[in-house]
């Protein structure tokens, strides 16, 4: 193949794959038939057991996600899950390593160490790449969760949770009350969520 034609052809196959497997577009439809208007998923995003999603207005789900929502995954409004994120509602491996080739000869209640619980990401809470929501975590509003994170168990409203283990390490309202600070004028919208006043907190910058 030509050296000036092989450009082209790879921007043409950019082209293409934007449109067709990566483009995201805004409208979805909750599960009981709803309009979510303003929520955009991925083409690129893995989900099983779909029935099991319950999703919020205004989500945002990014590029190469695997959401696997048997047990039931919640996700509420103006939630932001970036890219390469895995939020899971089971885990197996310690009952196939104990169990071997006889794990699928009993239910998954009789398997020892079989882990199956719902997940719960509370509004506006973001979730950084390369993190992985584990089963039966609970993420109150307003959560930050930053990348590379291995997040089991529940946390409050807030927080600010890194690590693997995941643990809270902060709270977003310092960052929001300096914020608030600079645009008085979105406290009404801010507050009417996040309902305690950002003000109730010592502005910090940084």
């Amino acid at each position: 193949m030509s050296m000036l034609l092989r450009p082209w052809l790879n921007r043409a196959r950019r082209a293409l794959a934007q449109v067709f497997a990566f483009r995201i577009v805004f409208g979805e439809r909750a599960r009981d038939g709803r309009a979510l208007p303003l929520t955009r998923i991925s083409p690129s995003t893995c989900i099983e057991h779909e029935q099991g999603l319950v999703l919020g207005d205004d989500v945002f789900i990014g590029h190469y996600n695997f959401i696997e929502a048997h047990q039931g995954v919640r996700i509420d409004t103006g939630v932001q899950i970036t890219n390469f994120v895995s939020i899971v509602t089971h885990s197996s491996h310690r009952s196939l390593r104990l169990m071997g080739h006889d794990y699928g000869t009993l239910p998954p209640e009789q398997r020892p160490g079989f882990i199956a619980a719902a997940v719960h990401i509370g509004a506006f809470c973001f979730i950084g790449p390369h993190s992985v929501i584990e089963a039966g975590t609970r993420l109150g509003k307003g959560c930050l969760v930053e990348s590379h994170s291995r997040v089991r168990g529940t946390f409050p409203d807030f927080a600010v949770i890194a690590g693997n283990p995941a643990v809270a390490v902060g709270d977003t309202r310092d960052a929001d009350a300096v914020l608030l600070a600079r645009h008085p004028q979105w406290r009404p919208r801010y507050e009417a969520w996040a309902g305690a006043p950002a003000d109730t907190r010592a502005p910090r910058e940084g």
